[in-house]
């Protein structure tokens, strides 16, 4: 099988063109590198099966024209990813995460190719679901606060699936990542436990936003990869949406805990307020859990690694 990811140089492409590689199959990345590194690719640099195009799919969507017809499926991850890097800059957010997207649909579309696109539990939004349901309303905040923009870009994107499928039968897919970690994560964007446990190994503080009483789950990349792989080949799941992560919730405050512990950590939790971490008004998700029944009947799948693997491995990355 020939792949072609989008966005593919990212912390979760990266893992995923291993994978695939592994398996014995080719693959094309596509990525402009603004977020992107090549040190995620370095582990398959050279390989023969690999093709690396440094390249904007939404600025020149003529080189997905060139790709998209010699490959069998598309893993659509190119997106603007972080929620400092949306606050900062929600008109790139916006740009990147539907027209991109467009872009790559519409090919996909003409010559009928599999493809996942990639979304996020931030289209939840501000929902007090204890679990998340793919079928749930979604409850999206206000337009004056730009950390929406992030989730109402995303959802468009779902949209566009969903009618693609819906109108020329495209077999696509959308996955609804929550909180994806794992080796090479940056928290330059504001990911959190590479975030922590950077700060924990230099003996630094622990910034927590707010009071640390928002929970999340998290879900090592490698869980991820291996969900990815199953639904991709898997034809029920055209025109369906599936929730990836894991059903473990931890408040953040109590995250910096374990991760003080677990690096052996002199370091002290520091509380900051939102307004000041992010800006005025901004508003956060209480809590994150999503309902994995879907994926879990379908392909059987569900996380195989803890939270204390995942800051294990993310502690080892770092410390390479």
């Amino acid at each position: 099988m020939h792949y072609l990811i989008t966005g593919g140089a990212g912390f979760i492409g990266g893992h995923l063109t291993e994978a695939l590689l592994k398996r014995g199959d080719k693959v094309t990345v596509i990525d402009n590198f603004s977020t992107g590194s090549r040190k995620n690719l370095e582990a398959v640099a050279g390989n023969p099966d690999l093709t690396v195009i440094e390249n904007d799919i939404v600025e020149n969507p003529l080189v997905l024209a060139e790709v998209v017809p010699n490959c069998d499926a598309i893993f659509h991850l190119a997106a603007a990813v972080g929620v400092e890097l949306v606050v900062k800059d929600p008109v790139r957010t916006i740009i990147t995460n539907v027209h991109g997207t467009e872009n790559v649909l519409r090919l996909a579309a003409q010559h009928n190719k599999r493809i996942i696109v990639a979304s996020t539990s931030e289209v939840y939004g501000k929902s007090t679901n204890p679990q998340f349901k793919e079928t749930d309303d979604l409850v999206i905040g206000s337009s004056f606060n730009s950390r929406w923009s992030y989730a109402c870009s995303k959802l468009l994107d779902e949209f566009y699936v969903m009618a693609f499928h819906k109108s020329v039968n495209l077999p696509g897919t959308v996955v609804r990542f929550f909180n994806t970690v794992g080796p090479r994560q940056t928290g330059m964007y504001g990911m959190v436990v590479p975030r922590f446990v950077g700060k924990a190994l230099s003996n630094e503080p622990l910034q927590v936003y707010g009071n640390g009483s928002q929970s999340r789950c998290f879900c090592h990349v490698s869980d991820v990869v291996r969900a990815l792989i199953g639904l991709v080949g898997n034809t029920a799941t055209y025109g369906n949406i599936y929730n990836i992560g894991s059903q473990r919730s931890i408040s953040i405050e109590n995250l910096a805990r374990m991760v003080i512990e677990r690096t052996g950590s002199k370091s002290t939790i520091e509380y900051i307020p939102y307004e000041k971490a992010y800006e005025k008004g901004f508003e956060d998700m209480q809590r994150r859990m999503p309902d994995t029944t879907l994926i879990h009947q379908l392909l059987g799948w569900k996380p195989e690694l803890t939270l204390e693997n995942i800051i294990d491995d993310v502690k080892a990355s770092i410390q390479q």
